[in-house]
């Protein structure tokens, strides 16, 4: 039996946070190996784990895998969560490029001062109000299906539920406007893959709260 992927990273959420996701929802069990203090992270840089000395790290199939993008896209094609074919796969990358710019403003809040945080807060809820979510809003109405590319589960699916989850821990009615998002939500978050991992006890990470902030700009110097 092959061994279970190994993850390399914070405690956190931050970029780590989408490929445990992914992996859940493919039904994929992974451990993982924390970095608590910075000598973690050194020694996985001199012992020459990290291609680029940078987090995150997966073990799997007998790689050492970093840059996020790598990992996710090789984990959707495992676990045949890319598409059935060239076209779909450039619709599900177009998607989840959207969500990651979306979740990347979300990840940055937490490292900022309290005034910057807050006139960011609002941008996000306009950006994904005006710019993100209707894009995902006409996507399932024009594709009239349960998922938005093809008719099956797919990467882009996994990465939007992930995304609205994190926008409505910002603002909890920031879907009222979209009835087939919200559809979509109450579909995906019953996937039972994804029902499990959104369950208390899971691998599933929360917010980062004032004593792991500090940790993380202990660790990465920031």
């Amino acid at each position: 039996m092959a061994e279970k992927p190994k993850l390399h990273y914070t405690r956190g959420r931050g970029k780590m946070e989408s490929i445990r996701w992914l992996l859940a929802a493919a039904g994929v069990e992974f451990e993982e190996e924390f970095i608590e203090k910075k000598e973690d992270l050194e020694k996985l840089r001199n012992d020459g784990s990290l291609l680029f000395q940078q987090v995150p790290m997966v073990e799997i199939d007998g790689m050492k895998m970093v840059q996020t993008r790598a990992i996710l896209c090789y984990i959707a094609g495992k676990y045949n969560l890319y598409g059935k074919d060239l076209k779909e796969r450039a619709w599900i990358d177009m998607y989840v490029e959207g969500t990651t710019d979306l979740m990347g403003m979300i990840m940055a809040l937490p490292f900022q001062a309290a005034d910057v945080k807050e006139k960011n807060i609002a941008l996000i809820t306009e950006r994904a109000t005006t710019r993100y979510f209707p894009v995902y809003e006409k996507a399932l109405k024009d594709h009239g299906q349960d998922y938005l590319v093809g008719n099956k589960l797919s990467w882009a699916d996994i990465h939007l539920l992930e995304a609205i989850l994190m926008t409505e821990e910002l603002k909890s009615d920031i879907l009222s406007a979209f009835p087939l998002l919200q559809a979509f939500k109450g579909r995906m978050s019953n996937v039972p893959t994804i029902k499990k991992f959104l369950q208390p006890g899971s691998q599933r990470k929360p917010p980062l709260d004032e004593k792991s902030i500090a940790n993380v700009r202990k660790i990465f110097s920031i």
